[in-house]
């Protein structure tokens, strides 16, 4: 068999194809055994129908047609592997000779991945937020603690921000009472913005047994009519910040060892926060670069993939996307453009991780292979032989290659870029990615996909 290959615009490449005669009878052959099992003919047993009988029965045109339907998508395949393409669509196949008889010629015209330009990769700075836990940070834990040992004290004075009030509230709609808005004993935090739009404003600075009416926009159900008496307002005392606070929230005897165990738990939230701000945000910057058009038919497949996995996610939930659409408010139009550009991103992060693997000379191994098929057969309960296979099955291994580069790809951004925080200062990235695993991280997609495909195998 021979190949050759010819560029075409908008990342197609015409693939000629030249199999030999001998090639193309060993797959007549072939094509007939499984005939011969296949076709039924009166006076015969399943597969006792002597070949002659049957090419005389289904003649030389049916037998070279269901020859070629079988081959070609070998043949193609074997040329695209010879040629080292990387398509991203199936192809135009257009049978040039031998549909009859002798040698066959085909041409493939298909679509393959593009290689995007990510100049400038090793200049790339980043910003994330720091670490460390600040004073602010700290003091608002603080009073986030505080405030749920607070005591209430009943006050005979105007609604400030922050009372606990007591309400009875009656919601009208057209002159009916509308579900969901009438209310006995209501209690509310005042300035929350927990009941509808404009309540907030109407209860500040209003005492005890007044009365207030307003039109609510907002409400659940459409625009309703609400009726409020104020039957109850008490303050929040907050407890001093100091030894015997401490010792009543926590199993600290002092205040500074609470202290110092927010300060801790907030570093650790705040650490993680910015190892995740610093993947995600490299990733962007190397896609700042890409100024390339991404095939449309690459967006077309993850915005599927996409819309499947939450799709899916909303499944287990026994939620259906439209039940979501309609909760959420949203539009299936707005929706389904946001997971166009989300999937937009995503091909961009693809071509540009693919792009630094190929000018770095990253690789991947037949040992990193083996073991990340070794923990996500750990993940999908499962074992890496079962795994290999229904990867292989499903045409899978490949993909599960390329992401792993990409992941080494990642790898070696974040150890490259620049990292500084929100005022330039220079930070130590060996703090921020400190028990991380980028890696791992990196596979989470491929480790959902190879579990359901060793489950269905």
């Amino acid at each position: 068999m021979r190949t050759s290959v010819e560029p075409l615009e908008g990342n197609k490449v015409k693939l000629t194809v030249e199999v030999d005669e001998e090639d193309v009878r060993r797959a007549e052959d072939e094509t007939l055994r499984r005939l011969v099992r296949e076709v039924r003919v009166p006076g015969f047993r399943p597969g006792k129908v002597p070949r002659r009988l049957l090419e005389a029965r289904l003649g030389p045109k049916a037998i070279r047609d269901e020859v070629l339907r079988d081959a070609l998508p070998r043949y193609y395949t074997e040329a695209v592997e010879e040629a080292e393409l990387d398509v991203i669509t199936n192809p135009e196949i257009d049978v040039t000779s031998g549909e009859e008889a002798g040698p066959v010629s085909f041409d493939a015209v298909v679509e393959v991945r593009p290689e995007v330009s990510v100049a400038g990769y090793e200049g790339l700075v980043v910003t994330v937020p720091g670490p460390e836990a600040t004073d602010e940070d700290i003091a608002a834990q603080v009073d986030r603690l505080r405030d749920q040992f607070a005591t209430l004290n009943e006050v005979d004075r105007p609604i400030r921000d922050g009372d606990i009030v007591t309400l009875d509230m009656h919601g009208t709609r057209d002159g009916e009472p509308a579900e969901g808005l009438t209310a006995d004993d209501l209690v509310y935090q005042a300035g929350s913005g927990g009941i509808v739009q404009g309540i907030d404003e109407r209860l500040f600075g209003a005492k005890v047994g007044e009365i207030f009416e307003l039109v609510a926009d907002d409400a659940p159900g459409g625009a309703a009519h609400l009726k409020v008496l104020v039957k109850q307002v008490r303050e929040k005392i907050l407890p001093e910040p100091d030894d015997d606070f401490a010792s009543d929230a926590s199993e600290f005897d002092t205040f500074e060892e609470l202290r110092s165990d927010l300060a801790g738990r907030i570093s650790e939230v705040k650490r993680l926060q910015a190892s995740s701000a610093l993947r995600e945000r490299a990733v962007e910057a190397l896609v700042g670069l890409v100024a390339d058009e991404v095939p449309a038919s690459l967006v077309a497949t993850e915005a599927e993939r996409l819309l499947h996995d939450f799709a899916h996610r909303l499944a287990r939930q026994q939620v259906g996307l439209d039940d979501y659409l309609r909760a959420t408010g949203q539009e299936p139009d707005a929706f389904m453009q946001d997971i166009q550009a989300e999937a937009t991103n995503q091909v961009k992060a693809d071509l540009a991780l693919r792009a630094l693997a190929k000018a770095e000379e990253i690789e991947v191994d037949e040992s990193d292979l083996d073991d990340e098929l070794v923990r996500l057969a750990e993940q999908g309960r499962t074992t890496p032989a079962q795994l290999r296979a229904a990867l292989e099955r499903d045409g899978r291994v490949a993909g599960l290659r390329s992401q792993l580069k990409n992941s080494k790809a990642l790898a070696w951004l974040i150890e490259h870029v620049d990292v500084v925080d929100e005022e330039g200062n220079a930070m130590d990235r060996s703090v921020l990615l400190a028990g991380d695993d980028a890696e791992a991280d990196n596979t989470e997609s491929v480790a959902a996909g190879a579990t359901t495909l060793a489950e269905e195998g």
